[in-house]
């Protein structure tokens, strides 16, 4: 029987990422995401949300992306599949986690006033447009 492993968190960074490289070369790009779940308490008859926390973490070029040009409170897109892991602290205790591994990270809005535009923003505020 075949599996699924896919999830898409769409929220907001709650700290600027971490880039850091792994033994072998490869950048990662460490982030958490935080997003609402939203329900109707029908006792009391209004709208209630719940914050849910996510790791996530990005590898090679779009780690890279992600460490440039995020930082915290960015709304972000994440496409990409569950990881569970599990390690033993330097006291002996086993401990285990489940993250998110992206595939893709979208950036869902500009940086903010005060931030140095990118080239590409450059250009094209340089340009003419014709009509």
């Amino acid at each position: 029987m075949a599996s699924i492993n896919r999830v898409v968190v769409v929220g907001n960074l709650t700290r600027d990422p971490e880039l850091r490289s792994t033994a072998s070369g490869t950048n990662v790009c460490r982030m958490r995401v935080a997003c609402n779940t939203r329900w109707y308490n029908t006792e009391s008859g209004e709208w209630e949300e719940k914050p849910n926390f996510f790791d996530v973490s990005v590898f090679g070029a779009s780690a890279e992306a992600c460490a440039r040009f995020l930082e915290k409170g960015r709304p972000v897109a994440i496409d990409g599949r569950l990881d569970w892991h599990e390690w033993q602290t330097d006291g002996g205790e086993r401990r285990q986690a489940v993250g998110v591994v992206a595939d893709s990270v979208q950036f869902l809005a500009s940086r903010q006033a005060g931030s140095e535009p990118s080239e590409s923003q450059d250009e094209l505020e340089e340009e003419p447009i014709p009509f």
